[in-house]
């Protein structure tokens, strides 16, 4: 067995904790992205501010929009005290004496005409505010899901295959879409209301301090009893968010196995499963409901003791001579106008918390930061030279599952590694793959650190193909041309052709247009899996990474992929697992691993010919008795 010199241990990179998207390799640089450090502001909806610094112009603009449409709300009832004004005092009016107009009608008729123009303004503005905070709420809820999307693409393999995929979907899916909610109408809401509270304020202040005072005293009941709500709600909607991300997890795992749901006639369990979640979910709402349907009967009675003390104590001065007939009808109404839309309070501060509670999922989510990072070396040209030296790997923080690893493949070959279950064989194919980096030692290509690598100097040069085919729903060409969708389809044909695929695809309703399902489940397993050697094929890369590519094929297959892999391997580095140990009796040399070491290596014919355990696993697979060197 040939073995290489152990070099210094390189470490590898360290997880941090600064918060912020990720902005690594080709990934999409986000939108606004806050720069890391103390002084990045810890309220969600301020660090959104900081991120999408852009779109700051555009929210001002909708707070104008929201402005001038509450000023003109208000105008109304300001022009009902007017009119009554106008109808008990005559030509001593407001009106009269503000236009000179003595003439009750004709004073009636101004009214009117201002009434016209104040009601089509207030639906102009209406309108435009609607239509600013909306499309806002689309375009950032639009950016902060490519944005959570590209950095959840940047993250670990390890880390997806550590979490549900179901838990993921819910943060990129429904979280962003509770945010876009609450910037559609939430924050228009909340806004209208503060607004509501100045103007009316205004208009009580400048008619009667101890009417002002009086009719704001239910307000502090009204914001003290809001913080209460707001505390109790907010633990309550953080286990809603967490419920819905359970059952996410648990319908798209349960949906991607319904064949074997099916198989063992557990549709009943997996039922009662998804019940116990769904109740979960049906409960951490209804906590949550609860709390927030008790705000409105507070809101409720303070509106009652603030509009009982407006129409006793303003009837009274009216009675008196203290405060004019239209002034006071004003203030009745201002009364209504100020306290009834803080019943909505409740349903706002639900917006808010839902928001609140998933824009911490995505600040969470954006704050996981990947283990392996891109280089910055992009090669001009690359051979295909891989080597492994002293290297050990192993999964997050678990033991190591490779231990001092030495291996060299020279460019243009083809070398196998086989092994029992659990040797560490997919472990070995990840830290070609670079999903993962060795906790000690090296990996090279072309004597270059993969880390030192950028993606597309690295993976742009493989080409892998997987023990479990995955395919994209779309047409069989939109597949085969996955990693080249420039290809043109007289290469594409001629990639499944050299992985035998073309005949079936012949056979095929529409040929190469015909749809492939979901992950491919209209086809058998071999299908598929010829479908992506043709993929990996048609990449044309220096350096082919094949995990049990014959896994799901029958004989007859096998040997017609084996005949393709000996075309497309020429000249080619190829790096293959495989149980089969016909599929690489051909391999320039096969690496045997065990319990994460090498223990033999060399061509099918030497490792035959001496007892060892490849010997041993060819014995078991063809009846040829160790060691007698027949193959």
């Amino acid at each position: 067995m040939t073995t290489t010199p152990t070099p210094p241990t390189r470490s590898t990179r360290t997880r941090t904790t600064t918060s912020g998207p990720l902005t690594t390799g080709t990934e999409p640089t986000p939108r606004g992205a806050p720069a890391p450090g103390p002084t990045t502001p810890s309220h969600p909806l301020a660090q959104l501010w900081v991120r999408y610094r852009e779109y700051r112009t555009r929210v001002l603009l909708a707070f104008v929009l929201s402005t001038v449409r509450k000023v003109m709300d208000v105008m109304p009832e300001l022009l009902i005290g007017a009119a009554i004004d106008v109808v008990v005092r005559g030509s001593d009016s407001f009106v009269a004496g503000l236009l000179g107009v003595s003439d009750r009608r004709d004073q009636l008729v101004w009214l009117a005409v201002i009434n016209a123009v104040v009601w089509v303004l207030e639906s102009t503005f209406d309108y435009l505010a609607a239509l600013t905070w909306r499309n806002l709420a689309q375009q950032v809820e639009h950016d902060l899901r490519l944005e959570v999307y590209a950095h959840v693409q940047g993250l670990d393999m390890a880390w997806h295959e550590s979490r549900a995929t179901g838990t993921t979907l819910a943060v990129v899916n429904d979280d962003v879409n509770q945010l876009e909610r609450f910037l559609d109408t939430g924050v228009d809401k909340l806004w209208a209301l503060a607004l509501n509270i100045v103007l009316v304020g205004a208009v009580f202040a400048a008619s009667s301090w101890t009417l002002t005072l009086l009719a704001f005293l239910p307000i502090p009941v009204i914001v003290v009893g809001s913080m209460w709500f707001q505390r109790r709600l907010q633990p309550r909607y953080a286990l809603v968010r967490t419920a819905v991300s359970r059952i996410s997890g648990l319908l798209s795992a349960n949906l991607g196995g319904m064949a074997t749901i099916k198989s063992f006639t557990a549709e009943g369990r997996e039922l009662e499963r998804v019940r116990a979640v769904s109740e979960d979910y049906r409960v951490a709402n209804a906590e949550a409901i609860r709390a927030s349907a008790a705000f409105v009967p507070l809101i409720r009675m303070a509106i009652l003791a603030g509009f009982t003390t407006t129409l006793l104590l303003g009837g009274w001065m009216t009675l008196d001579g203290r405060l004019e007939v239209g002034l006071y009808s004003v203030l009745v109404f201002m009364t209504q106008r100020l306290l009834w839309p803080l019943t909505s309070v409740g349903e706002v501060l639900d917006l808010y918390q839902r928001a609140m509670a998933s824009v911490r999922r995505i600040l969470a989510l954006l704050d996981e930061r990947p283990l392996t990072l891109p280089g910055s070396h992009e090669p001009a040209a690359v051979s295909g030279r891989l080597e492994l030296r002293g290297v050990s790997a192993g999964y997050a923080e678990g033991p190591a599952v490779l231990h001092e690893l030495s291996m060299l493949v020279p460019a243009g070959e083809v070398h196998a590694v086989v092994g029992p279950t659990g040797a560490g064989k997919s472990t070995l194919l990840r830290l070609l793959l670079r999903f993962a980096d060795p906790r000690e030692g090296q990996v090279t290509l072309d004597g270059t650190d993969l880390r030192d690598l950028t993606w597309e100097g690295l993976r742009g040069r493989l080409g892998y193909v997987a023990q479990d085919a995955f395919l994209f729903e779309g047409s069989v060409a939109d597949n085969v041309a996955y990693g080249r969708p420039d290809a043109s389809r007289e290469e594409v044909v001629r990639a499944a052709e050299q992985a035998q695929a073309a005949e079936f695809v012949d056979r095929m309703p529409d040929g190469y247009d015909t749809h492939v399902g979901e992950r491919g489940v209209t086809l058998s397993g071999g299908q598929r899996q010829r479908l992506a050697l043709a993929r990996a094929i048609l990449r044309d890369p220096a350096v082919l990474i094949l995990d049990e590519a014959t896994s799901a094929v029958d004989n007859e297959t096998e040997a017609a992929i084996q005949r393709s892999l000996e075309e497309v391997s020429r000249g080619r580095t190829t790096v293959m697992v495989a149980h089969r140990l016909s599929t690489v009796r051909h391999a320039d040399r096969i690496w045997v691993l065990d319990r994460g070491r090498f223990v033999d290596a060399g061509t099918h014919d030497e490792l035959t010919a001496r007892p060892g355990p490849y010997a041993d696993l060819w014995a078991v697979q063809t009846g040829v008795p160790s060691g007698t060197g027949v193959a």
